[in-house]
């Protein structure tokens, strides 16, 4: 049996989403992409819209109608998570292309992608951190 389905998702990764949509559940996790690495934690997809539509409640009114815009995403996702999920949501994110550094570097960031794109993955988070020894 495969772990592939025919529109090319890893169906044991799908499960992750699906439990994260459905259940608020997260999990750190390491995705392989196209030859970078990106880890982060995943979330739900409503989570994910609300906590981008945090960084434009403060603006002006054009910020504020893009708030709104994605609050309504976070719950059109919610009340939609039904059995097939096409994209990832990851906080806390960092993104490594071939290099040792991150990017971004500093700060807490969101990440969203398809699932039919990611190549691989593991569980656990890359932490970046000063090694003795």
């Amino acid at each position: 049996m495969s772990n592939q389905s025919e529109r090319g998702k890893d169906n044991v990764l799908e499960v992750f989403v699906q439990a994260a949509n459905k259940h608020n559940y997260n999990l750190d996790i390491t995705l392989n992409v196209k030859g970078a690495v990106i880890t982060g934690t995943l979330v739900s997809a409503k989570e994910y819209f609300e906590s981008l539509s945090q960084a434009f409640e403060d603006g002006g009114d054009i910020e504020e109608k893009l708030s709104e815009m994605l609050i309504n995403a976070g719950e059109a996702a919610d009340s939609d998570a039904h059995d097939t999920a096409n994209f990832i949501h990851l906080t806390n994110t960092r993104v490594y292309c071939g290099d040792s550094k991150s990017t971004p570097s500093k700060g807490e960031f969101l990440w969203r992608g398809k699932l039919s794109e990611v190549d691989g993955f593991f569980l656990g988070r890359i932490v970046e951190g000063n090694s003795k020894g």
